[in-house]
């Protein structure tokens, strides 16, 4: 191993130097993340502060019970969600291996060889007038057996071991809230689907309920065909219209099928068939979203926390990689027997060996490559600043957009109830005034028609509500278990800063 001589110290100074030439950290908070003067809002513009709806469990916000169960399959058996616990283990990985880069590094081992040299050279000649013992000879070839424990350790005098293993615990924190943040988007994927599910139940339903009464028109235009009061053109265009309605129902079951193919394949299982109630679907009502203040999404959305846990990890990074400029310190030694006979190799004292070294030293040649390293890092830290802010103002526009999209639909809802209303009442009238001479069969017709898109349209309303009432629960941050990451965090944390072997 290396002399400690004069020239390490004065390759520390140049190093000093170096961080004075061209190096400068982002100011850091004393956690390590970067720190910026990025606030958002007090208050959202759309709503008052009030209790946060995220803070509810998916169990709580979703009552309903085939939607309950679709989901809890979901998170038991969904391939992607399990593909990404596997990387998330890769994680946890790189935070104990890291962990061991603090602590001395201890191997145990034995060994034995022989050795023989030859007669004629130097070492020969002198092993040839050497003694054991008197009258016993040095061996030829000589043996040699040893039984040790090696010892190395370099000592982190500048936190950068530290520093990069508290790097791989947040990365590992990070990881965990990315999964999180799948299961939030699991969890409002199947809840929209599933009331898009119900809504396209209701959807052919209102459909078959017109056809029936088309076709009830269907056969009183054909009467007055016969009684000569409407041409053929009238009978034509009724039937059309029936046939095209009759078309439609199966462009519904269709999609019908894709929904309850996509809901089994989100739950991790081949189709089959969903059974569900889709009566009273127009009377779902919703509740109430609680959006509480804007600070509050730094709590609950899990891609905000995730994007501050890199940030942070990042600033841990860029102060590990600055501490390659400074000299480091490595201890290492060995402790064991040595011997050229098996039977002594146990003996003490004599057959006792030992060695202790500590070396430092400090990076001279190679400073480009270090200063590289360092002003990558540095890019890193400010690229994770950058996406910690758009995710945060993400955050915040979606819960603006939701908030907005569940009030301006409702009072879209209250009046297409009213049009629809209005609309039905019209179909009879229009049939009266047919019968009655007063009103043309196209009347009729453009009524069914104008009827039927509007109650279409008003399932559709309902199911936009719905989906907006998900997206907001999902981007206030709702949707999963808040116990089961916090519990994983803390006891990875307590592992990365235990000894080995805890």
């Amino acid at each position: 191993m290396k002399r400690n001589t004069p020239i390490n110290w004065a390759m520390g100074v140049g190093c000093l130097a170096l961080l004075s030439q061209g190096c400068a950290l982002l100011k850091t908070d004393a956690d390590g993340s970067a720190a910026s003067d990025w606030t958002v809002p007090e208050h959202f513009p759309v709503a008052e502060e009030s209790a946060n709806s995220a803070l509810l469990d998916w169990k709580e916000y979703f009552r309903d019970e085939t939607l309950a169960g679709l989901i809890s399959d979901s998170l038991a058996r969904n391939q992607e969600l399990n593909i990404l616990l596997q990387e998330i283990a890769v994680s946890k990985s790189e935070v104990l291996q890291r962990k061991g880069a603090v602590f001395p590094f201890v191997r145990l081992g034995a060994g034995g060889g022989v050795d023989k040299v030859g007669e004629f050279t130097r070492s020969g000649a002198v092993e040839e007038n050497l003694e054991i013992r008197p009258g016993e000879a040095f061996p030829d070839p000589l043996s040699d057996f040893n039984f040790r424990a090696d010892f190395s350790w370099e000592v982190d005098i500048w936190r950068r071991l530290r520093n990069e293993r508290d790097a791989a615990v947040l990365r590992y924190l990070a990881s965990q809230e990315g999964r999180t943040f799948m299961v939030t988007n699991l969890v409002s994927e199947i809840a929209r689907s599933y009331y898009e599910l119900l809504a396209l139940d209701n959807q052919a339903d209102i459909l078959r309920q017109t056809i029936e009464v088309q076709q009830s028109a269907l056969e009183a235009v054909r009467l007055q065909k016969a009684a000569a009061k409407v041409t053929e053109l009238a009978v034509r265009r009724f039937e059309a219209e029936v046939l095209k309605n009759q078309s439609r129902v199966y462009d519904i079951r269709q999609q019908i099928t894709v929904l309850e193919n996509r809901l089994n394949f989100l739950a991790g299982r081949y189709p089959t068939p969903i059974q569900r109630k889709s009566v009273g679907f127009e009377r779902l009502s919703l509740a109430s979203i609680a959006a509480g203040v804007p600070s509050d999404l730094l709590r609950n959305r899990p891609d905000v926390r995730r994007a501050e846990l890199e940030l942070k990890a990042a600033g841990l990074e860029v102060k590990a990689a600055s501490a390659r400029f400074y000299p480091s310190l490595d201890i290492g030694g060995a402790l064991g027997f040595n011997a050229f006979q098996m039977g002594s190799l146990l003996t003490a004292p004599e057959s006792v060996a030992y060695n202790a070294v500590a070396d430092l030293a400090a990076p001279l040649i190679n400073r480009s490559a270090i200063k590289a390293a360092f002003q990558s890092a540095n890019a890193r830290q400010l690229a994770a600043l950058y996406q910690y802010q758009q995710t945060m103002l993400n955050a915040y526009v979606e819960v603006v957009n939701q908030l907005a999209q569940i009030r301006n639909l409702g009072s879209g809802y209250d009046l297409k109830t009213k049009e629809v209303e209005t609309l039905t009442g019209a179909i009879g009238t229009s049939v009266e005034l047919f019968n009655a001479a007063r009103a043309d069969y196209t009347e009729v017709l453009l009524t069914q028609r104008d009827t039927l898109d509007a109650r279409l349209e008003l399932i559709e309303l309902k199911q936009r509500q719905l989906s907006a009432w998900i997206l907001a629960y999902r981007a206030l941050g709702g949707g999963y278990d808040r116990s089961k990451p916090a519990a994983a965090a803390a006891a990875v944390t307590r592992a990365s800063h235990s000894k080995p072997g805890n």
